[in-house]
């Protein structure tokens, strides 16, 4: 399957921009391939999510339970909508083997209008 976002043809359609968007990325880590594939996969199944793309590896260095911990992870980049995002950290949180799983979310303030909807229509 072509993913649209690349493979469309550029034209004055494409190349309009939407600003101030509902559409968000939200940012999880995962601690295995395996688990990054697991959570990405259940959240494009029940449409919380359009896509997911998965980092790997990275390396996070953080503090936990006072030591600073240093651990390969799996970074997934959630394209989905400000109205899933409780949804989304729900999935997220049932899916995770962590305590404390990252679910931070970022507004989209400006992007290309027909990925946008391509987001809005693969998101329930």
């Amino acid at each position: 399957m072509r993913h649209p976002a690349i493979h469309s043809q550029s034209s004055d359609k494409t190349d309009k921009m939407t600003f101030m968007t509902d559409y968000r990325i939200v940012l999880t880590t995962a601690g295995s391939a395996e688990e990054a594939g697991r959570i990405a996969s259940a959240l494009v199944e029940t449409q919380l999510a359009a896509c997911v793309n998965i980092v790997a590896p990275i390396t996070s260095i953080y503090r936990w339970e006072g030591a600073v911990q240093k651990e390969a992870e799996w970074l997934l980049l959630i394209k989905t909508t400000a109205s899933a995002f409780k949804n989304v950290s729900q999935k997220i949180r049932e899916l995770h083997s962590y305590d404390l799983p990252e679910c931070i979310q970022i507004p989209i303030e400006a992007g290309s209008a027909e990925y946008l909807k391509w987001i809005g229509e693969n998101v329930k």
